[in-house]
């Protein structure tokens, strides 16, 4: 793919914040390109960053057509960035895509406009460890239509800003409160899919569950409402006896997380005992009443572990480990980030070094 790089103004130049927070600071520049049903892809570009002019009437603001990843590129010790496990990403856009109806990318091609935006805005690469530059692709369907069908014509950008932890505790556990009501995503339906509704309707419940003093919610499945499915906006691992790591199993309903898949993959190389299978929440709540488990933690690319001091269910709480973070959880965060960071070996091949021109040649 053919890629043209549009001058920046003085104008489009925005200092690198000094203070970082979360998903609220952006980039000079932003990839786009378009798709029409009879041309593909086309007018490949990165841009300065800025605002998207839409019709009253486009697809998207009405049917939500739309899609989005989230991955991250971290400051090396020699100066350099990498980008990890970035072609999982790619490949589970496609997936998000297909099942929205939308059409698909060049996963290659599609990683490549990701690393030379990355390459051209590394000063935005935050070099303290904890925090990184944020990436975010996306696509909605642009079409000005309210005819209920799948859009003629999509938009695919990507943009990208410095982020700090995604919880203010930081890698200290948070308590979490159970849905025992609503759910998230049901069998056969987009909780696969990185679709932005899934996000939407879990927000209410996240309200209702700050107001009782809790981080985040854990969903349960809505077949039968007793299947833990996600925490929050991650996966969930609970541990056994100290040693057996647990995630739910794929059902359809849950989003196939790449952490999730880190962890099980390096678990099992750092010597745990890892399983996917079906949790059933009143036996996990015994468990952790009785000690048999030991520690729970949700995994995802924004928080890459975060561990839980306790779960709130139907007007009682059960506290996990004493409410302090387990040894497992924060030897899987050091071991995620050590290698996320260019810190310890990457002994999988999960990162993909971007060289910049200010690095060490050290």
């Amino acid at each position: 793919m053919d890629i043209n790089i549009l001058p920046l103004d003085e104008k489009d130049m925005k200092p690198v914040p000094a203070e970082i927070s979360f998903g609220a600071d952006f980039s000079n520049r932003m990839f786009q390109q378009k798709y029409h049903i009879d041309r593909g892809w086309y007018d490949a570009e990165i841009r300065p960053y800025g605002p998207i002019e839409l019709d009253p009437a486009t697809a998207v603001l009405h049917y939500a057509q739309e899609i989005f990843e989230g991955t991250k590129a971290y400051r090396r010790p020699d100066g350099n960035v990498n980008l990890f496990r970035p072609m999982e990403n790619m490949k589970r856009f496609n997936r998000s895509a297909e099942r929205m109806a939308m059409p698909t990318v060049s996963e290659q091609d599609h990683l490549d406009a990701i690393a030379k935006l990355v390459e051209l805005e590394e000063a935005w690469v935050p070099n303290d460890k904890g925090s990184s530059l944020y990436i975010r692709p996306f696509m909605f369907a642009s079409r000005p239509s309210l005819g209920v069908y799948p859009s003629e014509e999509y938009l695919h950008l990507v943009i990208v800003g410095p982020v700090g932890a995604y919880f203010k505790e930081g890698f200290n556990p948070v308590p979490v409160y159970i849905s025992d009501e609503y759910r998230r995503a049901v069998r056969g339906g987009v909780g696969a899919a990185k679709t932005g509704g899934n996000y939407a309707s879990s927000l209410m419940v996240g309200r209702e569950a700050a107001e009782k003093g809790y981080s985040q919610v854990l969903w349960l499945d809505a077949i039968e409402g007793r299947y833990v499915e996600e925490v929050g906006a991650m996966n969930i691992c609970v541990v056994y006896e100290g040693n057996h790591i647990v995630t739910p199993s794929l059902s359809g309903s849950i989003l196939p997380g790449i952490t999730r898949d880190s962890v099980l993959k390096l678990g099992k190389d750092l010597g745990y005992q890892t399983s996917e299978a079906a949790i059933d929440v009143n036996e996990m709540l015994a468990d952790i009443e009785s000690g048999k488990i030991t520690e729970v933690f949700g995994c995802g690319t924004a928080a890459v572990i975060a561990p839980v001091s306790q779960f709130g269910f139907e007007g009682k709480d059960y506290v996990i480990n004493n409410g302090v973070a387990g040894p497992i959880g924060k030897h899987l965060y050091d071991e995620l980030t050590g290698i996320q960071y260019g810190q310890i070996e990457d002994r999988f091949g999960w990162t993909q070094e971007i060289k910049v021109a200010s690095a060490s040649t050290v």
